[in-house]
């Protein structure tokens, strides 16, 4: 009864809060399941390749990679495989892993925009409500001349804050989550160019016996996993 209360006193301004925060809510759980099944933030299998890559064991560290989900190990295992291609353009490659790591993480990044969104609009929401409320309120208190009861007025007063508790108590949480979700994604970026950085730094020529003995040790370039803004 208090709730239905609460969306009388507010208003439709209260509904639409009431909305976003179901939409939120779903984002939040949508993107928690995601995170979970690309075992986000699990860096111990990329650990593992990248020992045996410098142990020049590459057919066994690609092994390890080829079934992984996550997106540090997609963009590691597809930089190993390059490598062992005989004569492979390393500037192509780069390339390609920067195009591949910014797919990965745009599609970490998807649905955080209506989250900040989200998060961004909704304590403008219950001020516009509040602004409503009191002029209401200050019209009903024109409407009544000199016979002004208080208890009316303040009961206007705070129907009209309520709108603004409503806002600041749906933006709160949804900046807290999506600054913590933007916080993963940055961190998967910074391991992402780290990972690759290291298959380069180790394959300055192809491990002996896997991509064809005698190839000359090409320069492995600078390379700089950029991610999608």
């Amino acid at each position: 009864m208090q709730l239905v209360g609460a969306f009388d006193a507010g208003g439709p301004v209260v509904v639409i809060l009431a909305g976003l925060s179901m939409v939120a809510l779903a984002i939040v759980l949508l993107k928690l399941w995601q995170f979970m099944h690309l075992r986000l933030g699990v860096g111990r299998p990329v650990d593992e390749a990248l020992a045996l890559w410098y142990r020049h064991e590459a057919t066994a560290a690609i092994a390890l990679m080829a079934d992984q989900p996550q997106p540090v190990a997609r963009v590691v295992h597809l930089a190993m495989t390059g490598l062992g291609r005989p004569g492979v353009d390393l500037a192509t490659l780069r390339e390609e892993l920067v195009r591949v790591a910014g797919a990965q993480l745009e599609q970490l990044r998807s649905y955080l925009r209506a989250l900040e969104i989200i998060g961004t609009l909704s304590p403008l929401l219950g001020l516009l409500g509040t602004v409503l409320g009191m002029i209401e309120a200050f019209r009903q208190l024109e409407a009544v001349g000199s016979q002004v009861d208080p208890a009316v007025l303040s009961g206007g007063i705070w129907e009209a804050l309520l709108t603004t508790a409503v806002g600041l108590a749906v933006a709160i949480p949804v900046v807290l989550v999506h600054s913590w979700l933007e916080r993963r994604v940055e961190r998967c970026g910074h391991q992402m160019e780290d990972a690759v950085t290291r298959v380069f730094t180790r394959a300055l020529g192809a491990p002996p016996g896997y991509a064809g003995e005698g190839r000359a040790a090409a320069p492995a370039p600078a390379v700089e996993v950029g991610y999608a803004t």
